[in-house]
C-alpha cells in the first residue's frame, strides 16, 4: 500500500495501465489471486500470456475458469482504463463538494454520459456504515431541489416541489435519509429505528418531534424565537452545518438532482462528512479494497426490467 501525498503523486506513481492493474491486485488480493468463480485463493493460479506478455489474465487452478482483477468489482464490464478510473475516484473522494460529470468528462476525455455513469458507480460503492446512535443525537430535516411553478399567465401563488431529507448526527457521525414527508409518524419511525431508547434527542420546535419525549430525553431549540442554543447548552448547529455542505455541493457543483437519484447524492455527502478526518490517500486505498459492487446502467435508471418483483 502506497501513501499518496496528492493527486499528482498518485498519477506519477501509477502512470501506466500495468501499474494500476498491479496496484489493484495488491490492494484486493495481497499477493494471492482470488478466483471470483469458485473462491479459490492461491499464488499458483495460472498466468496466461499473449505474445509472451502477461496482461493480468489468470486461469483458476481448481475450476479452470479465467478471470482478471476487475471481475467482482465496480470495474467489471468497463472498457475504460484503470488509470482513468483511479483519477476519477481520487477526485471524487478528495473534493469536499464533489465533482460534476461535465468537469470529469473534460478532465479524462470521455463523454458526459460516461462520466455521469462513472460517478454513480463510485457513489454506489462508497462505504455505508450501519447507523446506530446511542448518545446525544441531533435531528433535523431539510428540503432539496424543486423549481418554482406558477399558474398559467404568471399569476397566483407560487409553490416549490422539494424533496424532504431527514438527518441525524451524533459524536461526529451523520446519517441522512430521503423521506416521503416530515410527519410525526415518519420522523419518529426513523428515530426509533436508529436511536437507542432513553438517549437524548435534540431538535427544533417542529411539531413532528412532539412525541419524541415519550421514549427519549427531548431537548428543544426554539429556532422560531431566534434561539439557537437553549438554556441547557443544547443545539442543532452540527446537523445544520452538514445541510449546508450538502446544499452547497448540490447547488454549486451538480446544480440539479432529481428525487430519484437524491438518495445516492445524500450517501455521497454522508460518506465524505464521516471520513473528513481521514487523508485522501487512506480514503482512496480503502475504497479500492471495498469497491466490490457492480452497478448496471439499467439498474441506475431504474428501468422496469431491473426493478424487483413485488
Amino acid at each position: 500500500m502506497i501513501t499518496f501525498h496528492s493527486l499528482l503523486h498518485m498519477i506519477d506513481t501509477l502512470h501506466t495501465e500495468e501499474d494500476c492493474r498491479v496496484y489493484l491486485e495488491n490492494m484486493r488480493w495481497n499477493g494471492k489471486p482470488i478466483c471470483p468463480h469458485c473462491g479459490s485463493i492461491s499464488e499458483h493460479h495460472y498466468k496466461l500470456t499473449k505474445d509472451g506478455k502477461f496482461e493480468g489474465l489468470y486461469k483458476c487452478k481448481d475450476c479452470r475458469c479465467r478471470f482478471t482483477v476487475r471481475q467482482g468489482t465496480m470495474f467489471e464490464g468497463s472498457n475504460l482504463p484503470l488509470k482513468k478510473w483511479f483519477y476519477a475516484i481520487y477526485l471524487f473522494l478528495s473534493h469536499k463538494r464533489g465533482i460534476s460529470s461535465c468537469q470529469l468528462a473534460r478532465d479524462i476525455n470521455v463523454t458526459q454520459k460516461t462520466a455521469w455513469f462513472m460517478l454513480h458507480r463510485i457513489r454506489y460503492n462508497v462505504k455505508d456504515d450501519d447507523a446506530n446512535f446511542n448518545d446525544m443525537t441531533q435531528v433535523d430535516e431539510t428540503y432539496i431541489g424543486g423549481k418554482t411553478k406558477r399558474n398559467r399567465g404568471g399569476q397566483g401563488r407560487s409553490t416549490k416541489q422539494k424533496t424532504p431529507v431527514m438527518g441525524l448526527l451524533s459524536d461526529g457521525l451523520v446519517y441522512a435519509k430521503v423521506i416521503k414527508n416530515a410527519s410525526s409518524k415518519v420522523l419518529l419511525g426513523v428515530i426509533d429505528e436508529l436511536v437507542r431508547k432513553g438517549s437524548t434527542v435534540i431538535s427544533d420546535s417542529w411539531s413532528g418531534y412532539n412525541k419524541v419525549k415519550n421514549e427519549y430525553i427531548h431537548e428543544v431549540v426554539e429556532h422560531s424565537l431566534g434561539i439557537y442554543v437553549n438554556k441547557d447548552g443544547f443545539h442543532t448547529n452540527s446537523i445544520e452545518g452538514f445541510w449546508s455542505q450538502l446544499k452547497r455541493g448540490i447547488i454549486g457543483i451538480y446544480y440539479l438532482v432529481s428525487p430519484k437519484h437524491l438518495p445516492k447524492y445524500c450517501k455521497e455527502f454522508v460518506f465524505r462528512y464521516n471520513t473528513r478526518k481521514e487523508s485522501d490517500s487512506n480514503r482512496f486505498n480503502a475504497f479500492l479494497q471495498q469497491s466490490t459492487e457492480r452497478l448496471y446502467y439499467g439498474e441506475l435508471l431504474e428501468k422496469p426490467e431491473w426493478l424487483p418483483i413485488v
